[in-house]
């Protein structure tokens, strides 16, 4: 398994939500950290920002076709509200990302939470329920080097 967590050399694009960004970037930061202790650091021009969750297929669409990218992680934080808004936007960006990675055959890790409260938000980007954006950030390193066993 330490093999599979081996992330020099990879070339790995990380989407990150503006939107709610007191959560996303606590994501960030873990996922950093994560990418950090398997030996990778990534740079300012690794990380894309987008306005909202909603917004990145379309950006990881665009980084994809350019080619050169083993992988990508998707980082967004999707806050349950008082309308059906919730569900639309939860539904189309995982629908988004989970076609895109089989369309181009290329990893993207799903670090987007969908939460009920914003409570439970802060909780996973680095509070008491530990951080996302790091477990997405091993999930993509694991996943790349085993499709490269394959």
């Amino acid at each position: 398994m330490g093999s599979l967590l081996q992330a020099s050399g990879m070339s790995i694009k990380v989407v990150v939500s503006r939107y709610n960004d007191l959560v996303t970037r606590g994501l960030l930061i873990g996922a950093k950290d994560g990418f950090s202790r398997m030996g990778l650091e990534l740079t300012d021009s690794d990380i894309i920002w987008t306005p909202g969750s909603f917004e990145m297929p379309v950006v990881v669409r665009r980084l994809l076709s350019k080619g050169g990218v083993d992988g990508v992680l998707c980082l967004g934080a999707i806050v349950r509200g008082e309308t059906a808004h919730f569900e639309y936007v939860a539904s189309e960006v995982t629908k988004g990302i989970a076609t895109l990675s089989l369309e181009f055959g290329v990893p993207i890790s799903f670090g987007v939470l969908t939460t009920h409260t914003m409570d439970q938000a802060i909780d996973r980007s680095g509070g008491k329920a530990g951080n996302k954006g790091e477990e997405s950030a091993r999930t993509l390193v694991e996943t790349i080097r085993l499709l490269q066993q394959l």
